[in-house]
């Protein structure tokens, strides 16, 4: 019985050491596997920082989409002596909260239906952007589309074979701003008073418009198809422009067509064709300090248009090319405009809104200057008596901001 004992015993020692042994080695192995994802994981991070322009993707600037309001209300619950806005609504922030935290842990706009298959279908997110600072107007975070247009199948008639004109129209090249003279206005704008500016460039041109995406137009008057060679975004490109020289800020104005201009025009090569334009420009003006590329975005009208002051204008997004190294400059620019409209057109701004390498061009010829900047002008479905009134309200804001950085440097010509 006592050898019997001892037996077992033995067995029941040498089963537990071989349990513990087990229970430790899978402790051991779990402890490393969990150091190691840590360590990678911190390693790619470092990486990532290194090699991309753009925040951390994870992110994309969901935190820039949730209103203030409810960071106002969390510091409430948390601080009982700190009084947020009282006209705050706790289901608007409930909803806002659940669309944040639904694309953060799943990469799915609750906006956005086509996110939903976007991560199996290659190519649908091309146009993403993520938000980088939001406006009044900015609503649920519902960012900016950009859909290439229908293939060209029709040679331009004064050229059978597709070739560019030897001799494009003088309002094709890069001219100073000048008005219209095909197209009437649809009303004159509120700071059009017919005098002189009290103060003005002179003969110094400040400003260059030009378009990438020059027959983007609207369905209001292009008809079913939102693009037009004759009535599109270039003419708000002219708006602006005259506005600004209205403001005493000198500007150029560029209105090439370049799938007229260009022999085997591709529309992917955009911004390649505007970046020799924008280079001519500053060859031919050394005074050039502020560039804007303007477009007309594709989101519907929901989406792209305020009341102010009980009138409609196309609601603007600013754009921000990541693959450019120093894009951080470009956005200081963006936010400058951003703000003054918002402090004056509360509503008219959609926001500055970045892209990279992998959701577009990433770059928009904005390395040429830290001053540059694309800007998305309304949707397909605005108006241009739209159009005209917020390319008016750039206008004001654009040229307050020059007067005001001249104020230290005095080089203003007084009329």
């Amino acid at each position: 019985m006592r050898r019997m004992a001892d037996v077992l015993y033995g067995n029941g020692n040498s089963e537990r050491l071989r349990q513990l042994l087990v229970t430790g080695r899978t402790f051991a192995i779990l402890s490393i596997c969990s150091m190691l994802f840590f360590v990678l994981l911190g390693l790619g991070g470092m990486a990532h920082k290194k090699t991309a322009a753009s925040p951390v993707s994870s992110m994309k600037g969901f935190a820039a989409a949730v209103s203030s309001g409810l960071f106002a209300d969390m510091l409430e619950m948390e601080i009982p002596a700190f009084e947020g806005r009282q006209t705050s609504s706790g289901s608007y922030y409930g909803v806002q909260t659940a669309a944040f935290l639904m694309r953060l842990l799943t990469d799915i706009n609750p906006n956005d239906p086509r996110s939903l298959v976007a991560g199996e279908l290659p190519g649908l997110r091309a146009d993403e952007a993520f938000l980088l600072r939001s406006g009044s107007g900015t609503g649920t975070g519902t960012g900016p589309k950009d859909h290439p247009p229908l293939p060209i199948t029709q040679a331009p008639e004064d050229e059978p074979g597709g070739k560019p004109n030897q001799d494009p129209p003088s309002d094709q090249n890069v001219l100073p701003a000048q008005p219209d003279d095909t197209i009437s206005e649809p009303e004159p704008s509120d700071q059009d008073t017919g005098k002189a500016p009290a103060q003005a460039t002179g003969d110094r041109k400040i400003a260059f418009i030009y378009h990438s995406h020059p027959r983007e137009s609207w369905y209001p008057v292009a008809g079913n198809d939102p693009n037009s060679s004759e009535k599109n975004i270039t003419l708000v490109g002219k708006r602006l422009a005259k506005k600004l020289e209205e403001e005493g800020v000198g500007a150029l104005h560029s209105g090439i067509d370049y799938p007229t201009a260009i022999d085997g025009y591709r529309w992917e090569l955009s911004y390649k064709y505007t970046m020799q334009t924008v280079k001519e420009a500053m060859a031919q003006s050394d005074d050039l300090q502020f560039f804007f590329d303007l477009h007309r975005d594709s989101q519907r009208r929901k989406h792209t248009t305020a009341t102010i002051g009980g009138k409609d204008y196309a609601q603007v997004f600013f754009i921000i090319g990541h693959r450019n190294p120093d894009w951080k400059q470009n956005e200081k620019f963006a936010t400058k405009i951003h703000e003054a409209l918002e402090a004056k057109y509360p509503g008219i701004s959609r926001g500055v809104w970045g892209k990279d390498a992998a959701t577009g061009n990433g770059e928009y010829n904005q390395s040429l200057s830290p001053d540059s900047v694309l800007i998305e002008v309304g949707g397909v479905d605005n108006t241009l008596e739209e159009s005209y009134r917020t390319a008016d309200a750039l206008a004001e804001v654009i040229a307050e901001m020059y007067w005001d950085a001249e104020k230290v440097d005095g080089r203003a010509v007084q009329q």
